[in-house]
């Protein structure tokens, strides 16, 4: 499984996400750059330039039409995939930490940060899809500011009037979308910050990481804790495989905490989880400090990582992972 290593950025990586198909792959960092690029061969297919600080976050649509980007600037934008422009942008008294579109690409779901006397919110707004994008509302259909431990990550839930959060405390919750009332919460999902949420492709589970070490399998529509996959290093990022049974994890001690320089003290491994056995089945190394953020193609024919050394790394199954068994000479039906 040879990596195609992909050099577009200055800074640390904070999100990484592949398009429907699968064929691109989009990446954006604290060096306020946006890149696409192509996943067959890591070329690197144009840049989305105009924020102005580290951008936090990305989401694509399900068309590869619009990308939406959040960012330390205080703007969340609109760009066209294809042209590299950006159509809109919406500005807010502190930064936007996530982004994310709902299922039927016409609503996007942001937070932004509690900062400076102003609340952490979460606000969703309609986008109009008709036209050329430029015709957006500045207004956002609702806006709510969770109570208690500030949001963090967010996306929207097994159905579109549910947003489903994760917390700086710990907690994973579903707040109704029209309303802001928590309808939900699991307030012990985790022991410390959830720092990445990712869907199963049907949004009926999803999976959190946490710097509490562990990533936890939840099912969407009772925040119950399904699987538990504990490891030795705080985690930034977790993703579930698609076709096979695996989840992803990434992580690492932060520069800051790390007494050591070897590689193997530092452990920045992507590592492969039995999603129904919680077993640890292999480990992925590559990355020159922590592992921000992972993505697997929806295709299910490889992932992605990026680090904070600046690089994202492709990584494309080999043969062997297809041929796999992993529940043994069962055959599980999907």
């Amino acid at each position: 499984m040879r990596p195609i290593l992909l050099q577009g950025h200055e800074r640390s990586l904070t999100q990484i996400k592949f398009n429907r198909e699968g064929d691109l792959l989009f990446s954006c960092s604290k060096d306020s750059l946006i890149n696409v690029w192509y996943t067959d061969n890591g070329e690197r297919l144009g840049t989305y330039d105009g924020h102005n600080g580290a951008v936090w976050t990305i989401d694509v649509d399900s068309q590869s039409r619009f990308l939406i980007s959040g960012s330390a600037d205080n703007t969340m934008r609109l760009w066209s995939v294809a042209t590299g422009k950006c159509l809109f942008f919406w500005e807010f008294p502190t930064a936007v930490k996530r982004v994310a579109f709902s299922e039927d690409d016409d609503q996007v779901v942001c937070i932004t940060e509690q900062r400076m006397g102003h609340q952490g919110a979460v606000r969703i707004f309609n986008i109009n899809r008709d036209g050329d994008g430029t015709q957006q509302s500045k207004e956002p259909v609702s806006m709510f500011n969770p109570i208690g431990s500030k949001a963090v990550v967010c996306a929207f839930a097994h159905r579109p009037d549910l947003i489903l959060t994760g917390h700086e405390s710990g907690k994973v919750a579903l707040f109704d979308a029209k309303s802001g009332e928590e309808v939900m919460s699991n307030e012990h999902a985790h022991r410390d910050v959830v720092t990445d949420l990712q869907l199963s492709p049907d949004r009926t589970y999803f999976i959190t990481s946490s710097k509490d070490k562990s990533a936890r399998l939840h099912e969407t529509r009772t925040l119950m804790v399904l699987k538990t996959y504990v490891t030795e290093t705080p985690l930034n990022s977790a993703a579930i495989a698609p076709l096979k049974p695996y989840v992803l994890l990434g992580g690492g001690q932060d520069a800051m905490s790390v007494t050591t320089t070897s590689l193997r003290q530092g452990k920045f491994e992507t590592r492969f989880w039995h999603k129904v056995l919680e077993e640890e089945v292999g480990r992925v190394k590559g990355h020159f400090g922590p592992v921000n953020t992972i993505a697997v193609s929806p295709k299910g024919d490889c992932y992605a990582s990026g680090g904070e050394d600046g690089f994202v790394r492709v990584h494309h199954f080999d043969e062997s992972y297809f041929r796999a068994k992993p529940y043994g000479d069962l055959e599980i039906e999907d």
